[in-house]
C-alpha cells in the first residue's frame, strides 16, 4: 500500500524499519517519520498523541494457546497462566484496561520486532497464551500447527495508518483521497485478500501433515522441483505445494477419475507432455511444471501477478478452458475477470445446470479447482517461510544482460 501510495501521490518512498515495535510510533511522534504503516490499531490512548488516516480493516483481540494444554474459555481462563503480549500494541493496552477487573489476570510485555517471536515461546511451551490481533493469529496457526485459537474478546478495532499531531494538512489530505480511491475500485479488497483471503482453509491436521512430510518426505523430491524450476522458471516451491496438494507428495497416487501420480497427472496431460510413465515422479514432477508454464502461457497476457499464479493453478486442476468460462461467467456479472478474487467467487456456478448450460465447455467442479488454488496458496505461504529459494538457470540469464550476448 504504501509503494502504492508513493506512486499515486508522486512522492518518494523511504521505508525506515524498527526492530521492535514499540519503537514505530515513537519515530512518528519523534519526527523520524512522516507515518507509520505497521497494522496499527486506532485507540483513544494513541489518539490523543498521534493522528490516524482512515481505516482500511478492522481486528479483534485474539487469545492464542498452545494445543497441548486445555482450551481457555474466557479471560477467568487465562488467570495463573503465563501470558506474552507485544510491547507498544494495542493488545497491551486493551490487556491492561482488563486487569483492572480481574484480579490475577498477568503477562509479560515483551520488547520484539512481531508478534512471531512470542508465538515461537508459546509454540516451545514457555509461555501459555499470547495476545494479538485476530488477522495475525490466523495467519501465523500456518506456520505453528501446536497453536490454534482459544476465544476473542471486546469489539472490532479499525486498522490506520499513523501520522504526527502536526502532519502537514496535504499529506493527510492525499491519504485520505488515497484510501477512499482503494476502497471504492477495489484495489484495497483486492490486498486484503492477497495476503489474508486464504489463511483460514487448512486445519490444524493439513499443516501437521504437512509440515511432517516437508521433513521426511519432500527431501527425496526437492531437488526434481528444483530441476522443473531450472526448466521453466517456475518457483520449485510452488511447485511443491501443489504436488503435495495433489498427491501429498506420493508417487503412486491414483484417483477414482484416472488421474495418477505424484502430479496427479490425466492421461491426456501426460501424453500432451510426452510423458511415459506418470507413477516415476522424476517424469511427473517435469511434466507437470511444463504444463503449469504452458497454461500460465495462454492465459491473456493483461493478467498481472499474483491472480495469474492463481488463476493458473486453477486451471490446472479443472482445465483452462473452464477457467475462461468462469472469467466470461465473472465479466456477466459485472467483475473484473482478471483478477482471482472474482474468479474465486463464480467457480463453483460451473456446477450449476442454470449457468454451465450457457457457457462453451460445460459442467465442472469449479469448487474443486478454489479448494486446491486456496490450499496451494496456503502450502506456498508455509514452504517460503521454511525453505530456501532456489537460483535457476534463468534467473541466473534473467539478471545477467551480457550474458545473452555470449556467442
Amino acid at each position: 500500500m504504501l509503494e502504492l501510495f508513493s506512486k499515486e501521490s508522486n512522492l518518494r518512498l523511504t521505508v525506515i524499519e524498527r526492530s521492535r515495535f514499540s519503537d514505530v510510533i515513537p519515530a512518528v511522534t519523534q519526527g523520524v517519520a512522516h507515518l507509520a504503516a505497521a497494522g496499527l490499531s486506532v485507540t483513544e490512548e494513541r489518539a490523543q498523541k498521534v493522528t490516524f488516516g482512515p481505516s482500511y480493516m478492522t481486528a479483534r483481540k485474539t487469545v492464542a494457546y498452545n494445543t497441548s494444554q486445555r482450551r481457555p474459555r474466557g479471560l477467568e481462563g487465562l488467570v495463573g497462566k503465563r501470558g506474552g503480549v507485544l510491547r507498544g500494541t494495542s493488545s497491551a493496552a486493551r490487556l491492561r484496561a482488563e486487569a483492572k477487573q480481574l484480579r490475577g489476570l498477568k503477562w509479560d510485555e515483551i520488547h520484539a520486532a512481531d508478534v512471531d517471536q512470542l508465538l515461537d515461546r508459546l509454540s516451545a511451551g514457555k509461555l501459555d497464551y499470547v495476545v494479538s490481533d485476530s488477522h495475525v493469529i490466523e495467519l501465523a496457526r500456518n506456520f505453528y500447527p501446536n497453536i490454534s485459537i482459544a476465544f476473542s474478546f471486546g469489539e472490532p478495532e479499525p486498522i490506520a495508518w499513523v501520522l504526527p499531531k502536526d502532519a502537514e494538512p496535504e499529506l493527510v489530505d492525499q491519504i485520505s483521497v488515497f484510501f477512499d480511491t482503494i476502497k471504492r475500485d477495489g484495489t484495497l479488497s483486492i490486498l486484503i485478500d492477497r495476503y489474508f483471503g486464504h489463511v483460514k482453509r487448512l486445519n490444524r491436521m493439513d499443516i501437521v501433515a504437512f509440515l511432517s512430510r516437508r521433513e521426511t518426505v519432500l527431501p527425496r523430491y526437492a531437488p526434481m522441483f528444483k530441476e522443473a524450476q531450472d526448466l521453466t522458471g517456475i518457483d520449485w516451491r510452488l511447485l511443491a505445494a501443489l504436488g503435495f496438494q495433489e498427491s501429498h507428495w506420493r508417487p503412486l497416487a491414483t484417483s477414482p477419475t484416472g488421474v495418477r501420480g505424484l502430479m496427479m497427472l490425466t492421461s491426456v496431460t501426460a501424453d500432451e507432455m510426452g510423458v511415459k510413465n506418470r507413477l516415476d515422479p522424476h517424469e511427473a514432477i517435469l511434466a507437470a511444471g511444463r504444463y503449469f508454464l504452458s497454461i500460465k502461457e495462454r492465459l491473456p497476457p493483461r493478467i498481472r501477478e499474483p491472480d495469474r499464479t492463481w488463476l493458473t493453478l486453477a486451471s490446472y486442476n479443472v482445465g483452462l478452458g473452464h477457467v475462461y468460462d468462469a472469467r466470461i461467467l465473472a465479466r456477466r456479472q459485472k467483475l473484473n475477470p482478471d483478477l482471482w478474487i472474482n474468479v474465486r467467487k463464480v467457480l463453483p456456478l460451473l456446477a450449476r445446470s442454470e449457468y454451465h448450460s450457457k457457457l462453451k465447455y460445460g459442467f465442472a467442479r469449479g469448487g474443486e479447482a478454489v479448494v486446491l488454488t486456496e490450499n496451494v496458496r496456503n502450502y506456498y505461504d508455509i514452504l517460503k517461510r521454511h525453505e530456501a529459494p532456489h537460483t535457476s538457470v534463468l534467473d541466473t540469464l534473467a539478471s545477467s544482460p551480457a550474458s545473452l550476448d555470449a556467442p
